[in-house]
């Protein structure tokens, strides 16, 4: 990777109408907590979701939002940690060893643990979670299956917001979260669904936030489930570092990057920048109840 490849995009123009990162890893990214939030402010982007994929990570993330303001925690195990921990660490035990071992124990004790994380008054959410069909294969599908439907549970009973990841699954996460019932505040994020499925989650109520991939060339259905997502259901986000968008794609993510993707969000549904950042300021807060 050439150098230009490795440096961090230059700041975009502030919005004026401050938003929210509803989706970030700080802890993957590269400098402190207080630089990433500083950068970010400075474009208008004034509060960070950081979410978490583990256990260390959420602890992580329950920690770091206890000590910045700006900061609001989500925490759960991500859909393919479940797998690992029923099956196995692959640098460990054999699958086989992993049962013997008491995998499915082992999830328990992990799950009781986001069960407390989420208990806490500055976690705002649990997730994410959901199923992702594209690195768990068929193998891990029951330990997907059961995790995501305890963190359901763990999100109502809390009352708090529910993070999902969903990839490669998109009828089955829409089929677990009717059999479950789904908690009140429903956060698709990165949505990857289509048009067809951006009507069904309006119809329930369930917010999606679109990443920086919505701006890519070969993201048009992105784009088409966008300008039929309802204003109000409408939230965006980094996933730093993952995602960057174009004309950056492939360099470093933060969460000051948000103005540049909510500005093709802009063009997309033809609105202009402050009536979007407006929307997805009052409905990120409204989702994660902050």
């Amino acid at each position: 990777m050439s150098a230009a490849k490795d440096a961090p995009p230059p700041l975009p123009e502030p919005l004026t109408v401050a938003v929210a990162d509803s989706h970030t890893h700080l802890d993957m990214q590269t400098g402190t907590v207080e630089e990433a939030l500083t950068k970010a402010a400075l474009v208008g982007v004034e509060t960070v979701v950081q979410v978490g994929c583990d256990v260390k990570g959420s602890q992580w993330a329950a920690e770091t939002a206890a000590q910045y303001a700006a900061v609001h925690a989500a925490v759960a195990l991500h859909p393919n940690e479940a797998p690992r921990i029923v099956l196995g660490d692959p640098d460990g035990w054999s699958r086989q060893g992993a049962r013997d071992a008491g995998g499915d124990a082992a999830l328990d004790d992990a799950l009781a643990e986001i069960d407390r994380l989420a208990a806490l008054p500055h976690v705002k959410a649990v997730g994410e979670t959901g199923l992702d069909y594209f690195r768990t294969g068929p193998d891990g599908k029951d330990a997907q299956d059961r995790s995501f439907r305890a963190h359901i549970e763990i999100a109502k009973r809390h009352g708090k917001a529910l993070v999902i990841h969903d990839r490669d699954a998109h009828d089955d996460v829409l089929r677990v979260l009717a059999e479950e019932g789904a908690p009140e505040r429903t956060v698709f994020h990165c949505y990857s669904g289509d048009a067809d499925m951006a009507r069904i989650c309006a119809e329930r109520g369930y917010y999606m936030s679109f990443a920086g991939n919505v701006t890519f060339k070969n993201a048009q259905p992105l784009r088409d489930a966008l300008a039929v997502a309802p204003l109000d259901l409408v939230l965006v986000e980094t996933d730093a570092p993952f995602l960057t968008p174009a004309p950056y794609r492939g360099r470093p993510n933060a969460p000051y990057l948000v103005p540049v993707t909510v500005r093709a969000m802009a063009a997309v549904k033809g609105l202009d920048e402050e009536t979007l950042a407006t929307a997805i300021a009052v409905n990120t807060a409204r989702a994660f109840a902050y």
